[in-house]
């Protein structure tokens, strides 16, 4: 098992090797050290011994003589063999390599690479890196950081920040001090030959300093350990706000498939993201503002909002931002209204957005008037005050001041979650958190779209806390290795998943008793043929004896003209279905995450359209029925223009066990699909299925 990070990111001794007055990164670590204050012990390697940094400098790591917790590698590439073998001599089993030169370069440094993460985990080294600025705990004042944070250094921030890029886990550290928000950790993850953003994150899901965690990815290298950590985070009501970059166009394939164009990189780890209650945001802003606030509120009970400016047009445009993020903007309760009708100026008007007027510029206790009567409205869960925080000390004293310490006054007699938010995006000044110190106020310079965004994503990710994350059983693993659209279905109907009733005819004679008076859908049976009708291997409403010979012939034909060398085993007749609904619903093995499960509406919606809805796999029948929510065709499921309405429930019910039957085929299934998947109001059923192997059966 990899090492715990507990040891790493709490060290309380650190040796910087290729310590030198000359480099820039071993003078910023360096000084790190006094500007967080580290109280730990700190050393220096440079072979040729002398003086860095005013410390003695050793010329080796077993030259230090003490033990020592973690080492900083600053040393060339050329020279990482030799340190990392004076480092495990002297008994360090914590690492962080700054030292570039590995996997990002090629084929020749992946090699490096892992030849170096092999003698790490030989000798029982935690690795963080290569190619990575390190990490600074905040909370515990442990800096292994090669560039200047920024300053001053926040005492008692919540937010953890993991970044595989180095240079963004410093942006998204100031911009967060620029706003006054203040981290528990920034880790910088670099190549990822050991320690990876999910293993911090599992850490961090533990630290009792840290209340939200905030990702930058480029990509996943360890889905399981992430999953596993969301959940235990979600379970916890510590909220994960990550930025996921480099959205693939490229669909992921699977023989031939369907599912395989529908489901791409991207659109996994959103599902995944859905699924595991991760907030996604497109921005270092949305980040920083998203998880600013739920570190201040955590989840928040009731989801309505109220909105309260010093002007009408702010407000205006506040309640367009809202409805955009999906954030209730309830109307007032009357007894609300009364009261505040009783302290607003006459030409005042009572709502919600509420303008308290140009009033409050005169009389700046109006805030306070205003905000308190909102606290007692049964439809409000929070409130969110547009003002701008001064930036000078001559502001402050001023009605500027007056009015933001009303506004704090407000906020605790309102008794509600509140924030104050900028009207413009602005960074908050020293003299600004001083005065939000003095008042108690949660402040963010944010601006109207990103404040709105935010409020959005805390409402969201609270109802999704509430739900819970109940954990379906996985199925036990079957033997069965379904190959042809016969073999399949029957497979699902012994699972007691409903399929329409299918005979397998090895000549015309056979096909016509199987038809019996109505009409019936003959298709190639073949393990070797996925899409039947590009070949003439479908003839649909046929009904006679003269018209089911001569079909069953035409479809033998077509067959072999196009496929000669395919595996025929005959053809299967099967009933004809009119009306209902048809769905698409496919399940892939993502290289990463697992097996995804897809669902769509069939036809257009899900070929031109790509209406689908994407979720790991095992899901549950309420999982499913949040999947039909998110279709953009999802109208058609309760009947559209006199159409009867399907079941939802029961749709749901059959569709995650679909997902059941595929999980317990095994690893070796790379697909399945269930292609239609008719719904009608009083019966569900599977028309189609194909089940695609990694090996032939």
């Amino acid at each position: 098992m990899p090492a715990p990070l507990e040891s790493l990111f709490r060290a309380r001794s650190v040796v910087l090797v290729g310590a030198t007055d000359r480099s820039i990164w071993s003078g910023a670590a360096f000084a790190n050290f006094a500007r967080l204050g580290f109280t730990g012990r700190v050393h220096v390697v440079n072979r040729k011994g002398g003086t860095v940094h005013g410390l003695a400098a050793a010329t080796s790591c077993r030259g230090l003589g003490e033990a020592v917790d973690a080492a900083l590698l600053m040393v060339p590439e050329a020279a990482i063999p030799e340190a990392f073998a004076d480092m495990n001599a002297a008994g360090i089993r914590n690492a962080v390599m700054l030292t570039s030169g590995f996997a990002e370069v090629g084929a020749e440094g992946a090699a490096r690479q892992a030849a170096l993460l092999a003698e790490a985990r030989a000798q029982g080294v935690t690795l963080l890196g290569p190619n990575c600025l390190g990490f600074i705990n905040y909370a515990d004042r442990v800096p292994i950081w090669t560039t200047q944070p920024p300053l001053p250094v926040l005492r008692g921030g919540s937010i953890g920040v993991v970044s595989q890029s180095g240079a963004t886990a410093g942006f998204v550290a100031a911009f967060a001090h620029r706003q006054g928000i203040g981290l528990s950790h920034q880790v910088s993850t670099g190549n990822e030959a050991d320690v990876n953003v999910a293993r911090v994150v599992d850490f961090l899901v533990d630290d009792p300093a840290t209340t939200v965690i905030g990702l930058f990815l480029e990509t996943v290298h360890d889905a399981g350990t992430l999953a596993a950590a969301a959940r235990r985070a979600l379970a916890a009501g510590k909220p994960i706000v990550a930025i996921k970059i480099g959205a693939s166009a490229n669909a992921a394939r699977a023989a031939e498939a369907h599912t395989g164009s529908l489901v791409g990189d991207d659109r996994v780890f959103e599902a995944a993201c859905r699924q595991l209650g991760i907030i996604r945001v497109p921005s270092i802003e949305a980040l920083v503002f998203t998880a600013g606030l739920l570190a201040k509120t955590g989840a928040v009970r009731r989801r309505g909002l109220g909105l309260v400016s010093i002007s009408g047009g702010v407000c205006e445009m506040a309640a367009d931002q809202a409805e955009a993020a999906g954030v209730a903007v309830p109307a007032l309760a009357p007894a609300t209204v009364a009261a505040l009708r009783a302290v607003l100026p006459a030409f005042g008007t009572p709502n919600n957005p509420l303008d308290v007027t140009g009033g409050a510029m005169l009389d700046p206790p109006l805030f306070e008037r205003s905000l308190a009567p909102l606290g007692a409205d049964p439809s409000l869960g929070m409130l969110a005050c547009f003002m701008d925080l001064p930036d000078t000390a001559e502001e402050v004293a001023g009605f500027r001041g007056a009015i933001v310490r009303s506004i704090g006054a407000g906020f605790r007699a309102a008794g509600l979650p509140a924030v104050m938010l900028g009207v413009i995006p602005r960074p908050v000044t020293e003299v600004g958190r001083a005065l939000l110190a003095e008042t108690g106020i949660t402040y963010f310079g944010s601006g109207v779209p990103q404040a709105l965004g935010a409020i959005g994503r805390a409402f969201a990710w609270s109802a999704r806390v509430e739900q819970g994350l109940p954990a379906p059983a996985m199925p036990a693993l079957v033997g069965d290795r379904p190959a042809s659209e016969h073999a399949t279905l029957a497979y699902l109907a012994g699972r007691g998943l409903p399929t329409i009733p299918v005979t397998l005819a090895r000549d015309a004679a056979a096909a016509v008793a199987a038809a019996g008076d109505g009409p019936v859908a003959l298709k190639i049976a073949s393990p070797d043929i996925a899409h039947k009708s590009d070949i003439g291997g479908v003839l649909l409403n046929l009904r006679g004896e003269a018209a089911i010979t001569e079909g069953f012939a035409r479809i033998q034909a077509s067959v072999r003209a196009a496929r000669p060398e395919a595996r025929v085993d005959g053809i299967l007749v099967a009933p004809m279905r009119g009306g209902g609904l048809e769905l698409f619903v496919g399940v892939l093995r993502d290289p990463l995450w697992g097996p995804v499960l897809a669902l769509g509406l069939g036809g257009l919606w899900v070929e031109a359209l790509g209406d689908t809805s994407l979720r790991l796999l095992p899901v549950s029948p309420a999982e499913v029925e949040a999947m039909l929510a998110e279709l953009r065709g999802a109208r058609l499921l309760d009947g559209y223009r006199g159409s009867p309405a399907v079941d939802r429930a029961a749709l749901a019910a059959v569709v995650a066990g679909i997902g059941e039957a595929a999980l317990a085929l095994g690893p070796g299934l790379v697909a399945l699909e269930v292609n239609p998947l008719l719904a009608t109001p009083g019966r569900i059923e599977a028309l189609d299925a194909l089940a695609i192997w990694e090996t032939a059966p």
